[in-house]
C-alpha cells in the first residue's frame, strides 16, 4: 500500500472514479494541461482527454454554472475553484440554484456535483488565497460541506462526494496538501458523509476540529500529556451535515470542550457547536466551552499570518483555562 500525500490521494480518487464512471467530468481553470495550480489533477487530461478534463476560462461563476447544467443532464461534474477566496463569485449559483434545485423541482431533479476548493491559510499566500468560508457554505440549505484532514480521509470522502446525489462543497486544506503522508489503498472505499471521526479517545476534555486544525489539535494533545491532561479529539469531517451525536456524546463523557477553527470567530461554526452542546449536553458541562479561532479580520499577508492561525500554544492555553475553571 503506497504512502500518499493529500494531493496524490485526491488525484488517485479522481483517476479511479473517472475510469469507472464516464459521467465524471473535471473542469476548471488550468486543471488540464497544467494539472491545476496545486497539481491535484496532474495527468488526468492526458489519460482521459480534453472532453473529460476541461480547461475553462477564468470565470468562476461560469465554471460552477456549467457544472450545474451538466449535473442536471446526467453527468457527475467535479469543478475546481483555484482558491477559496475566488469562490465568492459562485455564491449566486450555489445558493440560488444548486442548493435549491431539489426543492425547487419538488424532487424531480437532483444535482450531483462536487466543487473542489483549496481552502484555508498557512502557505504565505497573497490576499484572497487563504479564506475559510465554511460557515457561509454550511448556512446554505441544500448543499453538503466536506473537509478532509488526512490523505486517507480525502480519498474516501471524495469518492463518497462524487457518488452523492446532492451537491457537495469539498474544501481541501491546502496547508496540509503535502505535509502528511499515510497509507492510502488503491481501489474502492468510501467514508460516510455526515459521520465524524474519533481521532483519539480521552477522558478529561474534548477538542472538536476539522481540516488542518486536526493536526494542530493532535500536537496540542501531545503537549498536554506532560500536564497529565487526557484529550479526546473529534474530527468533524463534514460540517454540513454535522455529526451532533459524536460531539454531544464526547462532551457528556469529558464534561469540557474546546472548539478549534481558523475561520473568524464571530458567527463561525464554533458558535453553532457551542449552541448544540448547550441544547443537548448542558448539564454535563463542568466549564464553559472555549474557542480557538482566527480573528475578525482578513487573513494577514505572509509576515503576519502566523499570528492569525490557531496553533499549539493557543490551543494548550485554552485547554488549561477550561480545565482550571
Amino acid at each position: 500500500m503506497a504512502k500518499l500525500n493529500m494531493v496524490e490521494a485526491i488525484n488517485l480518487a479522481l483517476r479511479e472514479e473517472m475510469g469507472k464512471d464516464n459521467r465524471v467530468v473535471v473542469l476548471g481553470e488550468d486543471v488540464g494541461r497544467e494539472g491545476g495550480v496545486f497539481r491535484v489533477t496532474d495527468g488526468l487530461q492526458e489519460k482521459f482527454g480534453t472532453d473529460r478534463v476541461v480547461d475553462t476560462p477564468l470565470a468562476e461563476s461560469g465554471i460552477v454554472g456549467t457544472a450545474l447544467g451538466m449535473a442536471l443532464y446526467g453527468f457527475r461534474p467535479v469543478a475546481e475553484i483555484q482558491f477559496d477566496g475566488f469562490l465568492y463569485p459562485c455564491l449566486d449559483q450555489i445558493t440560488n440554484h444548486i442548493g435549491r434545485m431539489r426543492n425547487r423541482s419538488r424532487g424531480r431533479f437532483i444535482c450531483p456535483l462536487v466543487i473542489r476548493v483549496p481552502y484555508g491559510g498557512g502557505i504565505h499566500a497573497p490576499e484572497h488565497h487563504s479564506e475559510s468560508p465554511e460557515a457561509i457554505l454550511a448556512h446554505t440549505p441544500g448543499i453538503k460541506v466536506v473537509i478532509p484532514s488526512t490523505p486517507y480521509e480525502a480519498k474516501g470522502l471524495l469518492l463518497a462526494s462524487i457518488r452523492e446525489p446532492d451537491p457537495v462543497l469539498f474544501l481541501e486544506p491546502k496547508r496540509i496538501y503535502r505535509a502528511i503522508r499515510e497509507e492510502v489503498p488503491e481501489g474502492d472505499y468510501t467514508i460516510p458523509i455526515g459521520k465524524a471521526r474519533m481521532v483519539q479517545e480521552g477522558k478529561d476534555i474534548t477538542i472538536v476540529a476539522w481540516g488542518a486544525m486536526v493536526r494542530e489539535a493532535l500536537n496540542a494533545a501531545e503537549e498536554l500529556k506532560g500536564d497529565k491532561i487526557d484529550v479526546e479529539i473529534i474530527d468533524l469531517r463534514t460540517i454540513s451535515p454535522i455529526d451532533v451525536d459524536a460531539i454531544v456524546n464526547s462532551i457528556r463523557k469529558t464534561g469540557r470542550g474546546v472548539i478549534v477553527h481558523e475561520a473568524p470567530k464571530t458567527c463561525g461554526l464554533g458558535a453553532e457547536i457551542i449552541a448544540l452542546i448547550n441544547e443537548k449536553a448542558f448539564f454535563s458541562l463542568q466549564a464553559p466551552i472555549d474557542r480557538v479561532t482566527g480573528f475578525d479580520i482578513p487573513v494577514p499577508l505572509l509576515k503576519s499570518e502566523h499570528y492569525y492561525l490557531p496553533n499549539l500554544k493557543r490551543i494548550v492555553t485554552a485547554v488549561k483555562k477550561v480545565m482550571n475553571f
